[in-house]
């Protein structure tokens, strides 16, 4: 009738609200090119900067901090792309997944699982709108780093033995047994975090554009 006004139409699950991402774990094709398109520059970074290891063992574990500051960068500005639940979950996923099939062990994929889900717990706290959360959450996500090093940690021997360290030569491998011991792994993973730290506050400094479009606070 004449000047009657039709109901509201009752939100759907997809709606977001005030800017927030959706609770559906039904990806679109924008968030999966998101995720693919981070994940590759995120990898290509880590991986690039991780080779100049093979000079020496004391370089590999002086560049690796380096790598996590720089990667700070592709990481968070992924994170101002996050427009659905579970997308920080997958960008771990087949971080992990990439890194297996170039001879990390599988303990190590699990340990780059589990820390993309509390990187995800995180931000989800956040509402996924929190610059803060974003910062602390690539601070836990880089953890994974810490997961190459458990073989090392159950059984030096075994590590050192296995055919990728006896194809950097004996001399390589007696320097990192000389070099890399518990102590030097425990000081690698306190700069881990702190490193995972700074890169946050890097990446949320330098891309202050790009968090204040997508309404992070």
């Amino acid at each position: 009738m004449t000047g009657e006004t039709m109901p509201a139409a009752a939100p759907t699950k997809a709606t977001t609200v005030r800017g927030r991402p959706r609770l559906s774990l039904t990806f679109t094709a924008r968030d999966l090119l998101n995720v693919a398109i981070f994940t590759v520059i995120y990898f290509v970074i880590v991986f690039a900067i991780a080779m100049l290891g093979i000079i020496n063992p004391l370089v590999m574990l002086l560049t690796l901090p380096l790598s996590v500051i720089v990667a700070g960068i592709p990481y968070l500005l992924f994170l101002t792309r996050v427009k659905h639940a579970g997308m920080v979950t997958l960008f771990g996923v087949v971080v992990g997944v990439l890194y297996l099939m170039t001879g990390h062990p599988w303990i190590s994929t699990l340990v780059t699982v589990v820390a993309a889900l509390l990187a995800e717990a995180i931000v989800r706290a956040g509402k996924y709108r929190s610059r803060w959360a974003a910062i602390l959450a690539y601070t836990v996500f880089s953890l994974w780093y810490v997961g190459p090093w458990i073989p090392l940690l159950i059984n030096r021997a075994e590590y050192l033995n296995s055919p990728g360290m006896q194809a950097m030569g004996p001399e390589y491998v007696a320097e990192f047994d000389r070099i890399v011991s518990v102590t030097a792994l425990g000081i690698y993973t306190a700069s881990t975090v702190v490193c995972g730290l700074f890169g946050g506050l890097l990446g949320a400094f330098l891309l202050k554009k790009h968090f204040t479009r997508a309404g992070l606070a």
